[in-house]
């Protein structure tokens, strides 16, 4: 059993590399939005108790599987130390049970994610993306009040690599990773 986390900045590309990486590696992709987008479209609001509960126990149902593995994408804030937290609880219900951890950190410039912010593929998958304004304002607020990219050795993991993809295709990225960690 694999987890790979697809960490990153908003609009960074996480969903669509791991769509990529799903399609070359047979790891099963869950992506942030597949709980966010359900819980603010019945709560109205981004309930994250509730978010990481559904999570969790997705995670510990799919590591007690047969399955090759699951790549999860998610913004972690390097400033705040429940994402930390959450990412070593994560990466233990795998490593339990029996599972490898890889981490992939993608990094691209605001002006190239403010671009990707909006793609027909993002805004297809993220229905609380297509307001464009209020999903502009948010990226730029977000990229102010937190860091959603790690300093120089802040991520102590073995099976970690940092991915500038500003000029990378989904496809050619996916195929990096895949290659770098032998998927």
């Amino acid at each position: 059993m694999k987890l790979v986390f697809i960490i990153g900045n908003s609009a960074v590309g996480k969903m669509t590399v791991g769509q990529e990486l799903e399609k070359i590696t047979g790891l099963r992709l869950f992506h942030n939005h597949m709980i966010i987008e359900p819980i603010l479209q019945i709560f109205h609001d981004f309930r994250i108790d509730l978010i990481n509960e559904i999570r969790e126990l997705i995670f510990r149902r799919f590591a007690e599987t047969d399955n090759e593995g699951m790549i999860f994408t998610m913004m972690w804030a390097f400033d705040e130390p429940e994402d930390r937290e959450y990412v070593e609880m994560v990466k233990k219900i795998f490593e339990d049970q029996g599972g490898e951890v890889y981490f992939v950190e993608l990094t691209a410039p605001q002006d190239v994610r403010l671009l990707r912010n909006e793609t027909e593929n993002r805004l297809k998958n993220k229905a609380s993306k297509r307001n464009l304004e209020f999903s502009r304002n948010l990226l730029i607020k977000g990229d102010a009040e937190h860091r959603f990219e790690s300093l120089p050795g802040e991520i102590p993991y073995e099976n970690y690599i940092r991915m500038n993809n500003k000029d990378l295709s989904a496809e050619d990225a996916a195929k990096w990773i895949k290659e770098y960690f032998v998927l």
